[in-house]
């Protein structure tokens, strides 16, 4: 029996101008999956995340969240549906310390400061960054800056989680440790979605991957599958893959 999407993207085409980012892409995200979004620069992997997050409206197709339209409803919207997202380059609010920052995410559902604050503690101490309540979000460490980016993301309340090369530039260590993070929510009920282009540490964490070139879907597979695919190889991955 097929499991069942909770995120689903029909037919969604949108273009800058006369550049086409995406063009007719389809596939679902079953519950509690985490599916990776790959392909070469300019594939269209960003621009997808934005319609899908809210940021921007698809000039065609539309994308589903638990049965409920989503695209083109701002991010606002997108994030009280239950969307959260973390960026490519860390948006954190520097003079902040990580508390505040974290609780920004809290007031997309939470109304009161001190229930905001305990929601933000917990998602704080749960994504490992509980020492670091107090400090200034522009004293961390880049490891630490990612990290703070999912705590505000998950402190949303979030069903579906969208990580935009969260374990880009990370040491392996460091990376094993982002793995961990993103398995341990995973765990929690929260569906990923997650572009990554650290391919030897995305694709023994992934379920499935979708593969955009040119703005368009690829393949959809398994990761073994995906790998051998003679069209990925040729387009993103490269002849060490063949084998």
């Amino acid at each position: 029996m097929k499991p069942d999407p909770i995120l689903q993207v029909r037919g969604v085409s949108k273009s800058f101008g006369s550049v086409a980012a995406n063009v007719d892409v389809t596939f679902d995200v079953a519950r509690g999956e985490i599916l990776g979004l790959i392909g070469p620069n300019g594939a269209g992997k960003s621009s997808l995340f934005a319609s899908i997050a809210g940021a921007e409206t698809p000039d065609s197709g539309e994308i589903l969240l638990e049965g409920r339209r989503i695209s083109g409803l701002g991010p606002v919207a997108c994030t009280q549906a239950g969307i959260g997202r973390t960026f490519q380059v860390v948006r954190s609010f520097d003079s902040m310390t990580v508390l505040e920052n974290v609780m920004v995410g809290a007031f997309a559902h939470i109304a009161r400061t001190r229930p905001a604050m305990r929601r933000a503690l917990e998602v704080i101490g749960y994504c490992g960054l509980g020492g670091q309540a107090d400090v200034p979000a522009h004293a961390l460490s880049p490891p630490q800056k990612r990290r703070l980016e999912v705590a505000r993301a998950l402190a949303t309340e979030p069903r579906v989680l969208l990580l935009d090369e969260m374990l880009t530039g990370l040491t392996p260590t460091e990376a094993q440790a982002g793995m961990q993070l993103v398995r341990a929510v995973r765990d929690r009920g929260v569906t990923i979605l997650m572009v990554e282009h650290v391919m030897e540490v995305l694709l023994p964490l992934i379920d499935r991957a979708v593969v955009l070139h040119l703005g368009r879907k690829l393949v959809e597979g398994s990761p073994a599958e995906v790998v051998r695919d003679p069209d990925v190889i040729r387009a993103y991955l490269g002849d060490r893959y063949a084998a």
